[in-house]
């Protein structure tokens, strides 16, 4: 704190802010001036037209969701809205049921009284916290391997894993029914793409004959 307050006192910063403060305020006016009266061009016209007309080819295909909002803690049956009727929860990935147990919550409680809400940052920058280290340690420790990584989700871990491990001279083959993180992780990478039929050998094997040359 007494770095920053030296820092804000510095007459240089002062004049940035005062100029980013005028400088926003004129963005400000610029902004509702341009959007204080509505404009419709051919562009945007079409342009609704044709979300329009996909989102009721989503909705005939049967494949348009809606949100179902939930009432209460997750658990195997949860309440939802309009008139919170009771329901079974199949889909959550709160398998071990730990999302509302009360050793859980407990601890989540004192670390917000620690730690605050929220790290305000990514991990990389300013968002690693002394609990993050000691639970990567534990678990490393646990599955005996040099180190872990956080993930926020199981989709988060697939799309930084490939990114990170495979370039340009790798190759990644994928069965076509793959979990959507597993998809969008490896579109990431560098690595050349395979893609085999659903637990069809013969459509692997041509793939891995395919990626002979490669590194991995």
């Amino acid at each position: 704190m007494a770095f920053f307050s030296l820092v804000n006192n510095s007459p240089l910063l002062r004049t940035r802010v005062a100029f980013q403060r005028n400088l926003s305020s004129q963005v400000y006016k610029l902004h509702l001036r341009a959007f204080s009266q509505p404009t419709f061009c051919s562009e945007s016209v079409d342009l609704r037209t044709s979300i329009g007309s996909q989102l009721q080819e989503i909705k005939t295909q049967g494949t348009y969701k809606l949100e179902r909002v939930i009432t209460s803690p997750q658990t195997s049956s949860v309440t939802v809205e309009p008139d919170n009727a009771e329901v079974l929860n199949f889909c959550a990935n709160n398998y071990l049921g730990l999302c509302d147990h009360p050793e859980v919550v407990s601890a989540a409680k004192r670390a917000i009284d620690e730690y605050g809400f929220g790290l305000a940052s990514v991990r990389f920058i300013c968002g690693t916290q002394d609990i993050h280290k000691k639970l990567e340690k534990s678990i490393s420790d646990f599955h005996q391997m040099d180190d872990a990584i956080l993930y926020p989700s199981c989709f988060d871990a697939n799309a930084g894993l490939f990114e990170a491990i495979l370039g340009p001279n790798d190759a990644v083959i994928s069965d076509e029914l793959n979990h959507a993180s597993i998809i969008d992780g490896i579109r990431l990478c560098k690595a050349d793409r395979y893609r085999y039929k659903h637990l069809d050998m013969s459509s692997l094997e041509e793939c891995l004959e395919k990626s002979q040359d490669k590194n991995i």
